[in-house]
């Protein structure tokens, strides 16, 4: 789409209803990369609001000029919160409809935004969600990996020591593990990754919807990287294999517990190895 169609549609919103928002907080996403992902009611609350909340006015303001939108900007992010909560809550009580965005993607999904959303209802005040674009869901759904449970872990810790800490309480967790990563960590992070869970399989997904938008697919020892890659990096690690419990594991363990009867040695394996009660003692009584 050409940047003229951009500020037609940015007209066109601002057209449709020059009515003022409701007073409240307005979550809203923004694009992770092609100027696309933004949505049609993005564009809507970005237009009306009364000011616009921003990580980086510099980098919001090239947003807000690509559709043609003037709006007024106030900077929020994580070295300045503490002073800024009590000022956004005078305007919102003011009734001001106010817009935070990020520099890129939902807001609040690896920023601290969380501490104004929640200032914001703890004083009975309305935060209302303007969905889009994010990264860590936009790696999942083209992954090829299981979606139906998810870890998001956000950023690891930069030093390996605690990274490990982090990803060996991560080890059990079910479903698969989504990272953000920079590219001069990403060797380091993988290297420990395969170090403490073995050869699990992985995507890398590199600069979504930008120009050179990347996605490779592995084990966790074939993405490791020879040099840092550039850009925006997304980490997906499948979850920890089940163990299959064969009938030959199962008679092991049965025969590990020869001395308890035959009830309670069945419903300790069935514990263990998945399989039914009844199918672990019929299983003891076809071998005793």
């Amino acid at each position: 789409m050409a940047k003229t169609d951009f500020h037609k549609m940015a007209d066109f919103l601002k057209g449709q209803d020059a009515g003022k928002l409701l007073p409240g907080l307005y979550i809203v996403a923004t694009p992770i990369g092609n100027l696309g992902d933004i949505t049609l009611r993005a564009l809507d609350v970005l237009a009306r609001a009364d000011r616009v909340l921003a990580e980086d006015t510099r980098r919001t303001g090239q947003l807000l000029a690509a559709f043609g939108i003037e709006a007024r900007q106030t900077s929020y992010h994580d070295h300045n919160a503490g002073a800024r909560i009590p000022q956004i809550l005078e305007m919102l009580e003011a009734g001001e409809a106010i817009a935070l965005v990020s520099d890129a993607g939902t807001p609040l999904i690896s920023d601290p935004g969380f501490k104004l959303v929640r200032a914001v209802r703890e004083a009975g005040m309305e935060v209302f969600p303007i969905p889009g674009a994010s990264a860590a869901i936009a790696a999942l759904s083209v992954a090829g990996l299981p979606s139906d449970q998810f870890t998001f872990a956000g950023f690891l810790p930069t030093k390996s020591g605690a990274r490990k800490t982090v990803l060996r309480r991560l080890s059990d967790a079910v479903g698969t593990l989504i990272f953000y990563e920079t590219g001069p960590r990403l060797k380091a992070t993988l290297t420990d990754m395969h170090e403490l869970w073995g050869e699990r399989d992985a995507v890398i997904a590199r600069e979504l919807t930008k120009t050179y938008e990347e996605v490779r697919r592995g084990t966790l020892s074939e993405l490791i990287p020879d040099a840092p890659p550039k850009g925006e990096i997304v980490i997906l690690v499948a979850p920890k294999a089940e163990e299959v419990w064969t009938e030959e594991a199962v008679d092991a363990a049965l025969a590990e517990r020869s001395e308890l009867s035959a009830k309670a040695a069945s419903q300790q394996v069935a514990v263990l190895s998945g399989w039914s009660k009844r199918e672990v003692y019929n299983r003891l009584q076809a071998t005793r």
